[in-house]
């Protein structure tokens, strides 16, 4: 398949754009909401943003009518490829669900992960998220076993079954740091870091340079058996100067393994800046101490963590502590509604319950750590998550008045509290829109959803499970039912 060139991003734009009459909701530090307006050049960058009336027209012009312009969500823990498996093991936690998750999977390959993904992708932008960190699925599908507290390798793949990954993310339009594991205990210390290196060329070799915020290590050592994924991670860190990014102490199962295994990544090296832990939820004392003098960073899944019933992050402690902290939707089949205001409404609430104070964490907190805390996190906030002169134009339009939430007393708490995908009237990246209503106009758009329900049918059954019931979808992607008198 020949390589896109990236749709819906900001090299497709080719006339600078004016938004006027918005409020907006900005993000930058210290800056309140204001009416005003936003000018967009042609390379999907902000040129001029501020209140009143714009001095300058672009060549499209979009009146906001007084709605609400915010960034685009930033997810900074995903799994794209996991669209398609909404509503498995709903009373499961963590690990038997994630084996529930990898039985299927073992019963796809390269061409249905594309289309996984691409599904994937597309439902985020749909949601209002514009940039993501994705966990993709590694060339290793790994079954984990609950008796050793270890993953088991089941099979291993092609490296097209990772790269069309890439392609489905490159094709989408969304902006993606892409996570790439070892897999070194199942390769061997030479074969992973040489399929790492290659896998790392290959992101950047696919993917258009305004879409690709990066590559990171895929961090294991959760459910490595030795010290030496930890060393190993670490060496990848220091060789390619990126970020690593481990799933940690995300479950009370086996707690006292998972804990013990900290101590591995202080060892080879690895905590600092650029090393961040997905989850956290049941940390020691002594691992927050450590997470906060090093500078390490920690990413926050509240709705994943309810779903699973992992627990909750003590994420206000953190905060506290200078713990820099970032927001993710995890999997799209753990928190099933890809919804970044509910998920900031999850964490919110979860800790207002847990300290029984309603201001321990604000509305403005809370959407700053889901658009510029994750950039910053990611350390790609000199692109994405707050509108400013020189980032990516990257927003959202949202409309507090379809349905009304009411007068607007409070802008971010409107916005946080009030709001959702049913006031979400437009997404734009680089400046253009990808998304109105809720649906998409990527040229894929229509064939995606039929994809994704027969080729996860298909993989179930070739596993002998289950297949889930698939809902056709209507020629246009969304003609309502006839109605037949009787």
């Amino acid at each position: 398949m020949a390589r896109s060139s990236g749709w819906a991003t900001a090299a497709d734009t080719d006339a600078a754009l004016t938004v006027r009459n918005a409020l907006f909701l900005t993000l930058a530090d210290g800056q309140e909401p204001f009416d005003g307006w936003m000018n967009v050049g042609a390379d999907g960058r902000i040129t001029g943003i501020g209140p009143g009336e714009p001095p300058v027209l672009g060549a499209r012009v979009l009146d906001a009518r007084g709605r609400i312009v915010a960034p685009g969500f930033v997810s900074a823990h995903s799994h794209l490829h996991t669209t398609g498996l909404r509503g498995l093991a709903a009373g499961e936690t963590l690990y038997p669900w994630v084996r529930a998750n990898n039985q299927v999977l073992l019963g796809a390959g390269a061409e249905d992960l594309y289309w996984f993904t691409l599904h994937g992708c597309l439902d985020f932008l749909g949601n209002g998220i514009t940039s993501a960190f994705n966990f993709t699925q590694n060339r290793v599908l790994w079954l984990y076993d609950e008796r050793t507290g270890r993953d088991e390798a089941a099979e291993v793949r092609s490296e097209e079954f990772l790269t069309r990954q890439f392609d489905a993310a490159a094709d989408s339009g969304l902006r993606v740091l892409t996570a790439v594991r070892l897999d070194d205990e199942a390769f061997g210390r030479t074969e992973a870091l040489d399929n790492f290196d290659r896998m790392a060329a290959a992101v950047r070799e696919r993917t258009p340079a305004h879409a690709h915020l990066g590559v990171s290590v895929y961090g294991s050592v959760q459910w490595a058996g030795a010290p030496g994924t930890a060393e190993l991670e670490a060496e990848v860190m220091d060789r390619h100067g990126i970020i690593n990014q481990a799933h940690f102490v995300e479950s009370a199962d086996n707690l006292a393994a998972q804990q013990g295994k900290y101590d591995w990544y202080r060892r080879a090296g690895a905590l600092g800046p650029r090393m961040i832990f997905g989850h956290f939820v049941h940390p020691t004392d002594e691992m927050v101490d450590s997470v906060a003098e090093t500078g390490c960073a920690v990413v926050w899944q509240p709705t994943s963590n309810g779903r699973l019933g992992s627990g909750v992050a003590d994420v206000a402690r953190y905060r506290a502590r200078g713990i820099r902290v970032g927001m993710g939707l995890d999997d799209q089949s753990c928190t099933d509604v890809s919804d970044p205001f509910q998920n900031m409404r999850i964490g919110m609430y979860a800790l207002r319950a847990r300290y029984t104070q309603a201001s321990v964490m604000m509305p403005r907190e809370v959407l700053r750590m889901h658009t510029l805390g994750s950039a910053e996190v990611l350390g790609v906030a000199d692109r994405v998550g707050s509108l400013e002169v020189g980032k990516f134009a990257d927003f959202l339009v949202v409309d507090p008045a379809r349905p009304d939430t009411g007068p607007v007393w409070d802008a971010h708490a409107t916005y946080v509290l009030a709001c959702g995908p049913r006031n979400l009237k437009e997404v734009y990246v680089g400046g253009r829109r990808v998304s109105a209503e809720g649906h998409s106009s990527h040229p894929h758009a229509q064939a995606v959803t039929p994809q994704l329900h027969a080729r996860i049918a298909a993989a179930a059954r070739s596993r002998g499970l289950p297949v889930p019931r698939t809902v056709p979808a209507a020629a246009d992607g969304h003609t309502p039912l006839n109605l037949e008198s009787r």
